[in-house]
């Protein structure tokens, strides 16, 4: 069954924060497993855009296998989702949206991946970053040497990791990988607009 939500262009400037797990109860509201452990944009934001699974979620019963590959094929275009209310719930998101009143309408969504415009997320706290804006910005250090390039972020539990890619110097070589903790100690500054990082840090650490 295709979710009865109206479709929508997705925004320019969609970031993908989540997705739905199941439905949560019998009133229509459905579980959300954010992509973050501070899903602060899920909450800031009441305007969900929706995209289909990238595979077809696992069928729950032998006897929705029929069903499951039929709505993935109904189901290609983004949808608006237009939220009333998210809050946590353990360690998931729990949320209720309009035109999804009934169990039924909850597990349509099921497996849908969701998106919100960047331009929504709350205002960062001074010194504080966002994952999504620290990906693709150049790393230097103070001698100006060039580090590579953020490629993605890891938690240690106490602690952020940038985890770094470089060109290699010789042709057919993997990247070098190179990995900093984004502390205070090693990170001298983050210029966003400049798109650079500035790090206490030597390439041969």
């Amino acid at each position: 069954m295709r979710p009865p939500l109206e479709t929508a262009a997705l925004p320019a400037d969609a970031i993908e924060i989540g997705r739905i797990a199941d439905a949560w109860g019998i009133k229509g509201w459905f579980k959300v497993l954010p992509h973050s452990a501070s899903p602060e944009a899920l909450f800031s934001s009441k305007r969900w855009f929706l995209l289909p699974p990238d595979r077809p979620m696992k069928p729950k019963r032998a006897t929705e296998i029929a069903a499951s590959k039929t709505e993935q094929l109904a189901w290609t275009e983004p949808l608006l989702l237009c939220v009333k209310e998210a809050k946590d719930h353990s360690d998931t998101v729990v949320a209720c949206a309009q035109d999804i009143n009934d169990r039924n309408a909850a597990e349509a969504l099921r497996g849908a991946r969701i998106f919100v415009p960047r331009s929504s997320f709350p205002t960062a706290a001074d010194g504080e970053y966002y994952w999504v804006d620290l990906i693709g910005l150049q790393v230097v250090n103070r001698e100006g040497v060039d580090l590579g390039q953020v490629r993605d972020l890891m938690s240690t539990g106490p602690q952020t990791v940038l985890v770094i890619e470089a060109t290699p110097e010789t042709e057919g070589a993997k990247p070098v990988e190179r990995m900093i903790p984004f502390v205070s100690a090693f990170v001298d500054g983050v210029d966003l607009p400049g798109k650079r990082i500035t790090v206490d840090w030597q390439p041969d650490y």
